[in-house]
C-alpha cells in the first residue's frame, strides 16, 4: 500500500526557496519520502554518504552538471559538514535543489552551530498519523496503531508476528549502533535498564533520583542517557506547564516514545503514547509550515490534580486541555476542576466509539480519539 505522507507537498514547495533538513526516528520513512520527491525532477541524485563511491562524489563535487535536485544522505558524518553545505548552496545554481536528510543526530548537530543560519528550512517526519492510514480502509486502524505504532514497516506488516520481529531488531540496533555510535563514554548495562525502565512508565512523572538509586548510578547520569534517548529520536519528553497555574509542578517530566509498539504497559498507557505522538506530530506539523513554537506539555499540581496534555501556543497561552481515557466518558474530576478555574477549552478523547458530547456550562467535549484525530 503506498500511503502519501502529509508533509510530502509542503516539503516540494520548500525545496524551491533553500536547503531542506528532513529529520527524524530512524526508520520512520525519510529515505522512502525522499525517493518519492525525486520523482518531481528531471536530472536528480542521491548520494548517501555511508557508500564509498557516493562518498567520493560528495567530497569531489563531482554530481552531474545537469543535476536539479541533491539529496544528501547520513552527510552528518563527514567533517565539518555544515560549512560544507554552506559551500554547496552558496555556490550552486538557481535551479539546484537541496534535501538534507538522515539520522536524528542530524537534528542534534544542527543546533551546534549557526553556519547554515538563514539558509534552510527544517521539516520533521514522524510516526504515520490516523489521517495518513485512512486510506487503508480498515477499522481497526486505530487498534493497529495502539498495538504496531505508526513506524511503516511494522504498520504495514502482513501479521503481527512480522511486525514484532522488526521491533525487537530496531530496539536491539537503536541500543546497540545508534546510542554506542553517538556517544564515546557510555555504560551499556545501565542504559539499557534505563531504556527498559522507562518502556514500563509511559505517562508517569520520571524521577531522575529514583531511577539512579535503583539502578546504582548517579542522578546526573541517568539525565544524560535520557537525554540521550531523546536527542537520537527514540523517545520524546513534555514537561509540566507551570504559567498561569497555581502549585504547579515545576519539574519532572512525562516520557513517551515515537513509537508506540515499545510500550510495555496496559491499554491505557499504550493509548495514552500514541494520542502523545499524535499531538506532537500536529503540533510539529504547524511548527514546520507555518513557522509557529507551539509545544505540547501538561499540567500538575503538587496536590496531584493532572491533566494528562494542553497544547500551548507560541505566546505560551494553553490552546486546549487534553484528557485520556480507554473507555469511561464521564469527564475526568482534574480536567472540570482547570477548565472551570482558568477558562480553558477542554477535551476527554475516548479510545472506544462514543457519543460525542459537550458540556457547555464548562467547555468540555468528550469524543472518540478517531474523530478527534480525523
Amino acid at each position: 500500500m503506498d500511503l502519501k505522507r502529509l508533509k510530502y507537498q509542503y516539503i516540494l514547495d520548500d525545496l524551491k526557496k533553500k536547503m531542506v533538513f528532513l529529520v527524524g526516528p530512524r526508520q520512520v520513512g525519510k529515505t522512502w519520502l525522499s525517493k518519492k520527491l525525486m520523482a518531481e525532477y528531471k536530472a536528480p541524485i542521491y548520494l548517501n554518504y555511508d557508500i564509498y563511491k557516493d562518498r567520493e562524489l560528495i567530497r569531489k563535487h563531482k554530481w552531474p552538471e545537469i543535476s536539479d535536485l541533491i539529496i544528501f544522505d547520513e552527510l552528518h558524518k563527514m567533517k565539518n559538514w555544515k560549512n560544507y553545505l554552506k559551500g554547496v548552496f552558496d555556490d550552486k545554481k538557481s535551479n539546484l535543489h537541496i534535501l538534507v536528510t538522515g539520522s536524528a543526530r542530524l537534528e542534534v548537530y544542527r543546533k551546534a552551530g549557526d553556519s547554515l543560519a538563514g539558509r534552510y528550512f527544517i521539516h520533521h517526519l514522524l510516526p504515520l498519523t490516523f489521517v495518513e492510514t485512512k486510506v487503508l480502509h480498515d477499522n481497526s486502524i486505530i487498534e493497529r496503531l495502539i498495538s504496531r505504532g505508526g513506524f511503516p514497516e511494522p504498520f504495514l506488516a502482513e501479521n503481527d508476528v512480522d511486525a514484532q520481529k522488526w521491533r525487537n531488531q530496531y530496539a536491539d540496533s537503536l541500543l546497540r549502533e545508534d546510542v554506542v555510535d553517538f556517544a564515546s563514554v557510555i555504560d551499556m548495562k545501565a542504559m539499557r535498564e534505563i531504556f527498559e525502565r522507562l518502556q514500563r512508565s509511559v505517562g508517569s512523572n520520571i524521577s531522575y533520583s529514583n531511577i539512579a538509586g535503583d539502578i546504582g548510578i548517579s542522578p546526573t547520569t541517568v539525565r544524560r542517557y535520557i537525554s540521550l534517548l531523546e536527542s537520537l529520536y527514540i523517545i520524546f519528553s513534555i514537561r509540566p506547564f507551570s504559567t498561569k497555574i497555581s502549585r504547579s509542578l515545576l519539574k519532572e517530566p512525562k516520557i513517551y516514545f515515537y513509537d508506540t509498539g515499545l510500550v510495555v504497559g496496559d491499554e491505557g498507557s499504550k493509548t495514552e503514547n500514541m494520542v502523545a505522538v499524535f499531538l506532537l506530530t500536529h503540533l510539529e506539523y504547524k511548527n514546520d509550515i507555518l513557522g509557529e513554537q507551539n509545544t505540547l506539555a501538561y499540567i500538575r499540581t503538587k496536590d496531584g490534580k493532572e491533566v494528562d496534555f494542553a497544547l500551548v501556543d507560541s505566546n505560551k497561552e494553553i490552546k486546549e486541555l487534553i484528557e485520556v481515557k480507554t473507555k469511561d466518558t464521564s469527564i475526568a474530576s482534574s480536567l472540570k476542576y482547570f477548565v472551570e478555574k482558568y477558562s480553558y477549552k477542554g477535551m476527554q478523547l475516548v479510545k472506544e466509539p462514543t457519543e460525542e458530547q459537550l458540556d457547555s456550562k464548562v467547555n468540555i467535549q468528550t469524543m472518540s480519539i478517531e474523530k478527534y484525530f480525523s
